[in-house]
């Protein structure tokens, strides 16, 4: 049977209970002695089970579904390189039998063969639930289509650097005024200028200490420092004295 609708709270409760003893979507619990925990990976099982699902579960009603959903959350970037089949629905993995996996004191009553008379009420020829069914499928592909739309169209936060960048004069004749405006004079897409100090280095020569922030995808800072460096007439040499990410 696999997964159902995990969009309802039957469905997250199954989800839960199947990790009860798990730490992926595929693998041997942790009851498997033959199989120890250590065989267990994250695969493309995980992954398509993660994308039907619209937001990490209540940790309070789901805590095993919870914390499963936050640790496949952290390969988010890499989900391509998983191992597994990425083409198969989420709805072939999990319990074989949903209701075990809800209620597994009903296990016996649910594995055992059908009656005669339980086989006289089965309707070959089809019922409204199908047509229920296939109602509720629509409506989850739908709000899963909307889910992967809003998520795609979130806007990525650039990465960022904050530099602390030293710039040595030539001597103590050097116009250090000069050689900051020359500095400052320089402008990137991706790259702000911030406080900047002179700081004694000894016979009376003072460096340029100054900050800035630069977006790390849009600013080379060899670039950048071969850019200062050009300004022969002020600069000696240049160096990045500190360098921590936003």
């Amino acid at each position: 049977m696999g997964f159902t609708d995990l969009l309802s709270d039957a469905g997250l409760t199954v989800l839960n209970n199947w990790l009860l003893t798990r730490s992926y979507i595929t693998g041997y619990a942790f009851t498997d002695l033959v199989h120890p925990p250590r065989s267990y990976s994250a695969s493309q099982a995980d992954v398509v089970v993660f994308k039907a699902l619209s937001a990490n579960p209540d940790a309070a009603k789901y805590p095993n579904a919870a914390r499963w959903y936050k640790h496949i959350a952290s390969y988010e970037d890499d989900f391509a390189t998983l191992p597994g089949d990425a083409s198969k629905p989420y709805t072939v993995y999990g319990p074989e039998v949903a209701e075990v996996t809800l209620n597994p004191a009903k296990a016996p009553e649910v594995a055992a063969a059908p009656t005669a008379e339980e086989e006289e009420d089965v309707d070959l020829f089809g019922s409204d639930d199908e047509e229920e069914d296939a109602e509720a499928a629509r409506i989850r592909e739908e709000r899963l289509a909307e889910y992967r739309k809003k998520k795609e169209a979130k806007p990525k936060v650039a990465a960022k650097s904050i530099v602390t960048l030293d710039v040595k004069p030539w001597d103590d004749e050097t116009d250090m005024v000069g050689l900051e405006a020359a500095v400052r004079g320089i402008e990137k897409d991706g790259l702000v200028w911030g406080a900047s100090k002179l700081i004694p280095v000894g016979f009376g020569i003072k460096k340029l200490q100054i900050n800035l922030v630069v977006e790390d995808e849009k600013i080379s800072l060899d670039e950048l420092q071969e850019q200062i460096q050009d300004f022969e007439d002020y600069v000696q040499s240049t160096d990045i004295a500190a360098m921590q990410k936003l």
